[in-house]
Formats: C-alpha cells, sequence, structure tokens
C-alpha cells in the first residue's frame, strides 16, 4: 500500500562523469546538490556570483559569463564606506575597493572559461520577485541590506521570465551549442512574502520553465520541487526554520537525482572519492604516532584510485596527506 503520492521522474539523454563538467546556479537547491558533486571530486562550479534567487539575475549571471565581464569601478556600489556587487550574493562585499574588484574579476574569468566547456548547466529559480534600484532601475541580485527604500519590489510574470530567459539561451546556444541545460525550482518557501505570495510566485516559475522546455538547449526539468512538496509532505523533513529541507531531505532529493543522472559505476567512484575528501576534516590528536598509519592508509587508498580513475584529480589530498608524515 503506497502511503505517499510518487512524483514521475524525467529521463536524461546523457549522464554526468568524471569528464562531464557541470555548473550549478541559482538558488539553494543548486549549492546542496552542486556541493556534494564536488565532495566527490566530480568537475563542478557552483554559484560563482554566490547564491541568486530571482531568475532574471541568474540570467545575467550567466550574460557577464559568456561576454567576459571585466568589472570595474562603475560595477561597484558603495554605502556607508562598504563596497558591494549588487549583481552578487552578500559574500562579495569589502571595506576595500581594489580588493573588491580583483575578486570579481578573478571568479568571473574562471566562470567564464568553465561555461564553455561545460556540459551540463542546472538552473534553480527560488523566486519570481525582483528587487530593482531605485536609482537606476536595475535588477539586483541581492539587496545586501541597505535601506529598503532604495528598493523598488514586484512580481515577474512567467512570460518576463520566459522572454528573458530565451534571449540567455539563444546565446548559450552560440558560445556552447553541446550544452545540456536543466531547470529546477527551489523547494524553499519565501514565506517572508506570505504564504499565498510564496505559492503564486512559484506558479510563475514553474510556468516559465513549461514556457522553456520547449527551447533546442533545454534537456529537462528535474522535479525537486514536486518531489519535497508531494512525497516529503511532512514537517520532519525540513530544518528547524521551518522552511529550508532537513539533511534527511537533501539525501533523499539527492538519491533521486543521482538516479537520473550518475550511473552506478561513476556514483561508487563518487563515494571512494568522497570518503578521501571527508578524511581531511579527521581530528588527529596523537602526533605522527597517530598520523603517519592514518595518512598512508589514505595514501594507499588515493593511489588504488588514482589506477583505476586517472580522471580524478586528488592532489590536494595527496598533499595533505603527504605533509602528515
Amino acid at each position: 500500500m503506497e502511503l505517499f503520492t510518487g512524483v514521475q521522474l524525467p529521463s536524461a539523454a546523457s549522464e554526468i562523469t568524471f569528464e562531464t563538467p557541470v555548473m550549478f546556479l541559482g538558488s539553494c537547491f543548486a549549492n546542496e546538490i552542486g556541493y556534494r558533486m564536488a565532495a566527490g571530486k566530480l568537475p563542478v562550479m557552483t554559484n560563482p556570483h554566490g547564491t541568486l534567487f530571482n531568475p532574471f539575475s541568474v540570467a545575467g549571471a550567466l550574460d557577464r559569463f559568456m561576454e567576459e565581464h571585466v568589472y570595474s569601478e562603475k560595477d561597484i556600489y558603495l554605502h556607508q564606506n562598504r563596497y558591494m556587487s549588487l549583481d552578487h550574493h552578500t559574500a562579495f562585499s569589502s571595506y576595500e575597493r581594489d580588493v573588491l574588484i580583483e575578486r570579481l574579476n578573478g571568479v568571473s574569468r574562471n566562470a567564464s572559461a568553465f561555461i564553455r566547456n561545460a556540459s551540463f548547466l542546472f538552473v534553480t529559480f527560488g523566486t519570481s520577485y525582483i528587487y530593482t534600484l531605485k536609482e537606476s532601475g536595475v535588477i539586483v541580485a541581492n539587496c545586501h541590506k541597505l535601506p529598503s527604500s532604495l528598493f523598488a519590489r514586484r512580481q515577474a510574470s512567467w512570460s518576463e521570465i520566459a522572454a528573458r530567459w530565451r534571449e540567455t539561451l539563444d546565446r548559450l546556444s552560440e558560445i556552447n551549442p553541446e550544452l545540456k541545460v536543466w531547470f529546477t525550482v527551489s523547494p524553499v518557501r519565501h514565506l517572508s512574502d506570505g504564504a499565498h505570495a510564496n505559492q503564486l510566485s512559484k506558479a510563475h516559475l514553474l510556468l516559465a520553465v513549461e514556457e522553456l522546455l520547449a527551447h533546442p538547449m533545454v534537456e529537462g526539468y528535474f522535479p525537486a520541487y514536486e518531489i519535497f512538496m508531494d512525497e516529503l509532505r511532512d514537517y520532519r523533513y525540513y530544518a528547524s526554520d521551518m522552511v529550508h529541507p532537513s539533511e534527511t531531505a537533501i539525501d533523499y532529493i539527492w538519491e533521486k537525482f543521482t538516479s537520473i543522472f550518475i550511473s552506478g559505476h561513476t556514483l561508487r567512484l563518487w563515494n571512494e572519492a568522497a570518503r578521501i575528501t571527508r578524511a581531511l576534516s579527521h581530528r588527529i590528536t596523537g602526533g605522527k604516532t597517530e598520523a603517519a598509519p592514518f595518512a598512508n592508509a589514505m595514501l594507499e587508498k588515493i593511489s588504488d584510485l588514482k589506477n583505476r580513475a586517472p580522471y580524478i584529480t586528488l592532489s590536494e589530498e595527496e598533499k595533505y596527506f603527504r605533509n602528515l608524515l
């Protein structure tokens, strides 16, 4: 007897492997899946601009990558002696302008190179509400805790979102025609908007994605939102804030994700690599007496994995364990 409503999963035409670079952009789901992939050394870049919630800012980030944008003083906003980029998450701020600009350009260069060679792009929309800076009318990715009086807020319609993204997808087809694009909608509720407004917001996102599925660059839609809302409709699957998914829920969605995109062979290698990377956080309290056997054991595991899968990069881990000897 089935005691929950199962969500039908899509099929993928190709698999994620250790030789298919993947970029994740958008809200929290992008971070959670991207970080898990990186933990097992799959080639991934996750949110170079930091977490982005609205579809326009995600599209804007991609446009910056594609045009190889070089940041300068004109891209920086100054408030109370603090410099920030309104294209980025709050992590991108500094009291030193040149330090911030150098960081922005370093991130931009890496992302520009990555997207040109990526095999997959996963985009997660979080909300259809957008904030614009009143003095310029420009949509911002994050308000950086600036006074609310500086911004105007409105809900973007599904048709606006779809039209904006068609432009970005057309440009992507020119720089990387082999790229496979997948959309998702974040299951995280924006309850600060109110429960009803949150549902309206998600509805606009879902309708926009449905429209974009017709674009030749788009391979499909991964139903993270539906899995969480239907298969996991219980507050035990929420974190303590009653908004974000718990670790158990993330594990569940990760299993669904890997069942579509990652083969059993690749997942086994991912698990081996993940155990090695997790060992970096192992606390050694007995000095070299304890460290040497542990380090040698890990170096043996690295050597074995490199012999079977030379395309997995474990140079940093190998250096760390050698330094323990």
